[in-house]
């Protein structure tokens, strides 16, 4: 099957790449569902409750401990799957990237085109005045809360809380490039979460690949399947690309 899809990817200069936690798990950040993902980690309220719009503005302090512990990996890099895509794009066959990520090692590996749903840590910016911060802002301030510098302010993350909906230009850009896309890898991604699984609905092309380490419920309209670490996928996948 790898020399398959090999040759599929040779071929076509019109691909799309659609990914999730997983993508990053093999970069040592943990997913969400997985035994050790962060939504089995004991803390005194549901992770889902503490990453909810409504939690962050009553409890500030208890979100940003929580943040700051367990959403950010300044020291991650980019693995086998992250470098691939950027191979893949630098050889102007991949349109997009599109990630449910926050971490921003798509960027980190190289890669240009990079659609982020969910927003990304490395982008901060004050609610009341709308100054931007960056990662290294948050990381440092003085308190647990960080605030703005020029009025005050409290800061907030640009990453899409539960409750919160994710960004119109992003999902248009995304759902543009996906039923465009002759070719649809979609990797490390259980494909439950959504507006972000409903996405691979409008993909009209020629070839679905998924590639993930457990099952997902649109493994049987995929015209190529695989269980298996999407590191070392998308790595055999570039052996021989031209």
């Amino acid at each position: 099957m790898i020399n398959e899809l090999k040759s599929i990817i040779q071929k076509s200069d019109n691909i799309v790449f659609l990914g999730g936690a997983g993508v990053s798990t093999e970069s040592n950040i943990p997913d969400f569902r997985s035994e050790e993902g962060l939504y089995n980690s004991k803390e005194k309220y549901p992770p889902e409750v503490i990453l909810s719009h409504s939690f962050f503005m009553k409890h500030p302090d208890l979100f940003y401990s929580f943040y700051k512990s367990k959403m950010i990996y300044k020291e991650a890099k980019p693995n086998k799957a992250h470098l691939a895509l950027a191979k893949i794009e630098e050889k102007g066959k991949l349109k997009a990237v599109i990630t449910q990520n926050i971490d921003g090692l798509h960027q980190l590996a190289g890669s240009k085109k990079v659609l982020e749903l969910h927003g990304s840590v490395h982008r901060n910016y004050c609610m009341k005045c709308n100054k931007a911060y960056s990662l290294e802002d948050v990381i440092n301030s003085e308190g647990i809360i960080p605030y703005c510098k020029a009025c005050g302010g409290m800061i907030k993350p640009d990453v899409v809380l539960y409750e919160e909906p994710l960004d119109s230009q992003i999902l248009h850009k995304s759902i543009h490039y996906i039923s465009n896309a002759e070719v649809l890898i979609v990797g490390g991604t259980s494909l439950v979460v959504y507006p972000a699984a409903g996405l691979v609905d409008y993909y009209k092309g020629k070839h679905l690949i998924l590639i993930n380490k457990s099952s997902t419920p649109y493994d049987t309209q995929a015209d190529y399947v695989i269980h298996d670490s999407i590191g070392k996928v998308l790595s055999q996948l570039i052996e021989d690309i031209q």
